[in-house]
């Protein structure tokens, strides 16, 4: 069994048990992947994969320009990185961590006559090391992005989950961001989850996963 086919079919178990009519879509994290693998998992039919970085998604989308891949950028988004980000006209943001770098990015798309689909990020567990909108603003700040930002198109919340050993940490910072994401009118997107802890996500109501390690690591 390859390692795509086994992480779909532990997402597909911990979708059932958790909710039979809820989808699960899967974003390959392939910022610590070359190229050559990015290839071979889209040769065994992923086709949504994230770049953490800028420069490296640029990078990796032209060596595989004749794919059809749908890149989304999932690292921090830097102000000045904003235009070069734009150029590369990603499927969905992950990582809008304020009201300010939102309207730094909306006043850019506009200037270019475009839009981009975008989440909002929530630090959940409240870690000095993350980005994010703490818990307790993000929904007032999800609105007025929502209100003042017409070019830059949320449809959802993202977290990264606790960093820690303990699972129940760990849950309670999902379960934080599902009750965020069920207090936003028209939300569509609840991303959580990453190679470790995945299931738990998907158990707390995560419709979107991201998983590099558990797919590029033999």
């Amino acid at each position: 069994m390859n390692n795509l086919q086994s992480v779909l079919e532990r997402i597909e178990k911990a979708r059932i048990a958790s909710d039979r009519a809820r989808t699960v879509q899967l974003v390959a994290a392939s910022k610590y992947a070359a190229s050559d693998q990015i290839a071979a998992v889209y040769g065994e039919g992923q086709r949504a994969f994230g770049e953490n970085k800028v420069q490296t998604l640029k990078t990796k989308r032209a060596a595989l320009n004749a794919l059809t891949i749908e890149w989304h950028f999932i690292g921090v988004l830097q102000s000045n990185k904003i235009n070069a980000l734009i150029a590369l006209s990603p499927a969905l943001t992950h990582s809008i961590d304020s009201y300010a770098l939102a309207k730094a990015y909306d006043e850019r798309l506009k200037q270019k006559g475009l839009t981009q689909r975008a989440l909002l990020q929530i630090n959940a567990a409240k870690e000095p090391t993350k980005n994010g909108a703490p818990p307790e603003a993000a929904p007032d700040i999800y609105a007025k992005i929502a209100a003042t930002c017409g070019a830059l198109k949320l449809e959802g919340v993202m977290t990264i989950g606790a960093h820690t050993d303990d699972a129940k940490t760990i849950q309670k910072s999902f379960e934080t961001t599902r009750r965020i994401y069920d207090r936003i009118r028209g939300a569509a997107t609840l991303s959580m989850g990453m190679s470790g802890d995945f299931e738990l996500a998907i158990a707390c109501g995560a419709n979107l996963v991201r998983v590099g390690s558990a797919l590029f690591n033999p």
